[in-house]
């Protein structure tokens, strides 16, 4: 009886997790600006819309930030790890790429406002 139980609270638990993936996803706006953040304050805005290539500098190294179809990835550094050049491309709002060493933040702002926000 036991096990019968613990498979439908498993069930329940995976369901409730798809649906709210599911509504997360559907509210998810698209941006039209990637702001360049280095050491915490903000250096460049750029729209995307327009395809542009282009170095990030900082104190610590740089990164080349490529907007190109409405996304913003960055694709090469000079940072030993390289966690945010494997980072997808991104262009939602919110959405971040983040490099560390670098201190070099890509966030993603603007577009549509939705009429809910995630608390609501």
């Amino acid at each position: 009886m036991r096990k019968k139980w613990d498979l439908l609270l498993i069930a329940g638990i995976l369901i409730t997790a798809a649906a709210i993936w599911l509504y997360f996803r559907s509210v998810r706006t698209e941006g039209a600006e990637a702001v360049v953040f280095v050491d915490g304050e903000e250096t460049a805005r750029y729209s995307l819309e327009e395809s542009l290539e282009t170095e990030i500098s900082s104190p610590w190294g740089s990164n080349l930030l490529v907007i190109e179809e409405g996304r913003a990835k960055i694709i090469e550094a000079d940072c030993p790890d390289k966690l945010c050049v494997n980072q997808k491309a991104i262009r939602f709002q919110g959405e971040s790429i983040i490099c560390l060493p670098h201190r070099v933040t890509v966030t993603i702002e603007g577009g549509q406002e939705n009429e809910l926000d995630g608390v609501s």
